[in-house]
Parts: C-alpha cells; sequence; structure tokens
C-alpha cells in the first residue's frame, strides 16, 4: 500500500484502471466456462455496484470539489455537474441510433462493445480525476474505493457482452476478446483525467463535478433500472449495501 500511494496520481489511475480493466475481462471470461448467469447473481451485482458508485459520487467526487471550488464553487459544480450527466444522455441517444440499424437477434458484436465501451470513457476519466485530487495519503482510499465499484460494476458489463455473442455463434474466444476489449478504454482514460487534472490544477473543481455527473447518469440510466428488472427487494439491499459500505469506509479511512 505505501508502495501505491508513493505513486504520481496518473500512475495510481492507471493501475486502478488496469483493475477495472481486468474486472471486465474476469466477466467476460466466464464464457468458457458457463451457458448463461443467474438473474439474482446479475442483479445483486449490478445494484451493489450502484450504491458503491453513488456514494463514491458524492463522498469521492462532489464533496472534494466543494472544497476545491473557491467563491463560486456553486458554478463550477453545477456546470460540471450538469455537462456530466449531459454527456451519458448524448451517449445513450447516440447508442440507440445505431441499435436502430441491427435487429436484436443479430446485433453485431462491435455495435454492443461500442456501447459499453462510450459509457466506459467518463467511468475511466472518474478514477483518473479522483486518484489526482488525493494528493496520496488517508484520502486515496475513497478513489480506490472508487476504483472498486466501478470495477464491480464492469464484472457483469463483461458478461453482458460476451454471453449474448457466444448466444448468437461467436466463438468462446472472440465473445471473450471482444468482452474484455470493451474495458480497455478505461485505462487510457482514467490516464486522460488524472494528467489533465495534474498539469491544469485549475480544472480540478469542475473535472470532479463532471466525473460525478456522468456517474450518476450512468447508474441512474444503466445500473439501477437493470438491477431492479429481477426484483426490487434484492436490488434494493444491494444499492443500499453498496451505498452504505462506501460510506462506512470512506468516513472511517478517508
Amino acid at each position: 500500500m505505501q508502495f501505491f500511494t508513493s505513486l504520481p496520481g496518473w500512475q495510481q489511475a492507471m493501475l486502478a484502471c488496469t483493475f477495472t480493466w481486468a474486472m471486465t475481462a474476469a466477466g467476460a471470461s466466464l464464457v468458457f466456462f458457463f451457458k448463461k448467469v443467474g438473474p439474482s447473481a446479475f442483479s445483486l451485482m449490478m445494484s451493489g455496484a450502484s450504491g458503491i458508485m453513488l456514494a463514491s459520487s458524492f463522498f469521492s467526487l462532489l464533496l472534494p470539489a466543494l472544497e476545491a471550488g473557491g467563491e463560486y464553487s456553486y458554478i463550477t459544480l453545477t456546470s460540471g455537474f450538469a455537462l456530466g450527466g449531459l454527456l451519458i444522455i448524448l451517449t445513450d441517444i447516440a447508442v440507440g441510433k445505431l441499435n436502430a440499424f441491427s435487429d436484436k437477434s443479430v446485433r453485431s458484436g462491435a455495435v454492443t462493445c461500442a456501447a459499453v465501451t462510450i459509457h466506459n470513457i467518463p467511468e475511466g476519466m472518474a478514477v483518473g480525476v479522483a486518484f489526482a485530487a488525493t494528493g496520496g495519503g488517508a484520502a486515496v482510499i475513497s478513489a480506490i474505493m472508487l476504483a472498486f465499484g466501478i470495477g464491480i460494476q464492469n464484472f457483469p458489463e463483461g458478461m453482458c457482452v460476451a454471453f449474448p455473442l457466444r448466444a448468437n455463434g461467436f466463438s468462446r474466444f472472440k465473445s471473450f476478446f471482444i468482452g474484455q476489449l470493451s474495458g480497455a478504454v478505461e485505462i487510457v482514460a482514467g490516464a486522460v483525467g488524472a494528467v489533465a487534472v495534474t498539469f491544469i490544477s485549475g480544472i480540478l473543481p469542475f473535472a470532479l463535478a463532471f466525473s460525478a455527473g456522468a456517474m450518476l447518469a450512468v447508474v441512474c440510466s444503466e445500473l439501477i433500472p437493470q438491477s431492479f428488472e429481477n426484483g426490487k427487494i434484492k436490488a434494493t439491499i444491494g444499492v443500499i449495501a453498496g451505498f452504505a459500505l462506501m460510506m462506512v469506509l470512506d468516513i472511517a479511512l478517508g
């Protein structure tokens, strides 16, 4: 742990995003062993990740942004948050138009991978910005937990890409390869976010708020709806448990 905290923020971000990519690959690798994944397990993973990412948006991104925002923090945070959410909305619209050109039964693996990849870009940037904002020490725990929450979410994302491809006739290896590829972009996005904040320190509050808006939009538009499809009681428990875990760790260790 001491070695990790001694690294520059961009290196911490790249290592953390390598973990989130590895979780995507781990989820996709299940295609080698199973034909499908049960809805209950899928729901709990997605809802737990939702809770962790919701708490991370507040404790790891918005609160540090408020502290660093200065006199006009309400303008900086509001504009950054709104633009982050708008990015995800526009992404969903773009992906929806792509999906309109392919029938569900024969959907291209490239289109499916692109949809997940686009959503992973702001998540990787959020990790990069979070590590750049810590300055080392105990505060790095909140950034680590943010990466952990995104990693948990990426596990079922890898499955969501790989298993449908396998069901539509792709080989196990090709299904795995396309599934894990969707998470690789987070490594680059994380490094870009960390380097940008490191060299342009004035954008830190805006970048944190932007990442929080993007994260919250991903949770609301993707994770929570999917997790609640298989029963609201289990999904609600998962969200609360994930949020409580992140909150406790952030308050106790951050």
